[in-house]
């Protein structure tokens, strides 16, 4: 495709579903100082050292990572003092504030679930787990025109017309990929929830239990159900949870059907290998419980250091820690903005369910980087 033809096609792919999404903008950073970053010296960092050793599987060869991944492994895992002057030496703090000068954003918590599914459908197992079907068109405008990298449209070919893929209501009423059936689960808002976590783990008939991961999804934005309840009068704004969701549509199981469909955006899965501990995110490692952060990738570049200042779920308890940035996330777009990953489990869920928090970002730069030199 030449850039002249992609010039021509340009104002009509950008009205594709899936380039939803604003352009670029240049997020608002201050550098910073260790000594205004709360919590800083009481941090437990020890398992904020095993989060960045995991990133550095694929960023050790970047010249800005080299050094550091080399220092990192050296470190003793159990030398909490010592890794926290690895930061300090290694890295420098920058602030993150919105465009009116605000320095709060939204952070809320995500983890991966286990559903209960099946190889084969049958009366119980009825609900199908796809993985990325073949039809499914990804144009990378970032091939083309450096100014929108990371920005990726995707369609279906009619003919010789490029079209939006498949929304979420069209895939589960006849245009379903046929033949990508992974899975099939027992549970429609159970389903749901997978799409929106992005990975999960199915335990099977047998008591056998497989991971799946995201593999690609429909491009159509996401829409939340929470705030459609809202709109709806269905739920104050103080009580949307997971867990009040869940609660209402048990309620109204007639009405559920329509409220998935509020939200357009469709997940397709792959099944991963069972040695992996985690979920693998966006930047390609394994996540690491409540130490890895999903992030609008416009503002923070992937694989950085972020030190969170916000509160435990429903609470005033402060929470404050070093986390990497490792994963994105649909619903996770503005400057201070970010999921935490709760890891897996219950207790997880729980947790992620429940958190819809203030909080303070501080990304830490590579010493000698700023935030204009990494690519995001």
């Amino acid at each position: 495709m030449t850039r002249t033809v992609c010039k021509w096609l340009l104002p009509a792919l950008m009205l594709l579903a899936g380039c939803a999404h604003k352009l670029p903008t240049a997020p608002g950073y201050t550098k910073d100082s260790w000594q205004h970053l709360p919590g800083w010296q009481q941090s437990d960092m020890r398992l904020s050292l095993a989060a960045l050793r995991q990133g550095c599987s694929r960023l050790q060869t970047r010249p800005e990572w080299q050094a550091i991944c080399h220092d990192a492994a050296a470190l003793d895992a159990n030398d909490n003092e010592r890794i926290r002057r690895f930061f300090e030496r290694m890295f420098t703090p920058w602030s993150l504030h919105n465009a009116d000068g605000s320095r709060e954003g939204l952070i809320t918590g995500y983890y991966e679930p286990l559903l209960r599914g099946s190889r084969r459908p049958d009366a119980r197992f009825r609900y199908p787990v796809y993985g990325v079907p073949d039809d499914l068109l990804i144009v990378d405008l970032g091939e083309v025109y450096p100014q929108l990298k990371g920005l990726r449209l995707r369609g279906r070919l009619d003919g010789r017309r490029v079209l939006p893929y498949y929304d979420r209501h069209q895939i589960e009423n006849g245009h379903a990929p046929h033949g990508k059936e992974l899975f099939w689960v027992d549970n429609a808002l159970d389903l749901f929830f997978l799409h929106v976590q992005g990975s999960g783990r199915i335990r099977l008939e047998d008591g056998s239990i497989v991971k799946i991961g995201y593999a690609n999804q429909n491009g159509h934005p996401y829409r939340s159900i929470g705030k459609r309840l809202i709109e709806m009068g269905e739920l104050a704004a103080d009580q949307v949870s997971l867990q009040s969701i869940r609660a209402w549509a048990e309620a109204h199981p007639d009405r559920v059907p329509e409220l998935l469909a509020h939200n357009p955006s469709y997940v397709f899965f792959r099944v991963l290998p069972d040695e992996l501990p985690a979920p693998v995110g966006a930047l390609g490692v394994p996540l690491t419980g409540e130490y890895s952060l999903a992030v609008d990738r416009r503002t923070i570049p992937l694989g950085l250091p972020v030190y969170l200042s916000t509160t435990w779920p429903d609470s005033d308890t402060p929470l404050q820690r070093l986390m990497m940035a490792q994963d994105t996330g649909g619903a996770i777009k503005g400057t201070i903005r970010a999921d935490f990953f709760w890891g897996f489990g219950d207790k997880a869920g729980e947790l992620a369910g429940r958190m819809k928090q203030r909080g303070r970002l501080w990304v830490l730069f590579p010493r000698g980087a700023t935030p204009a030199d990494l690519p995001r």
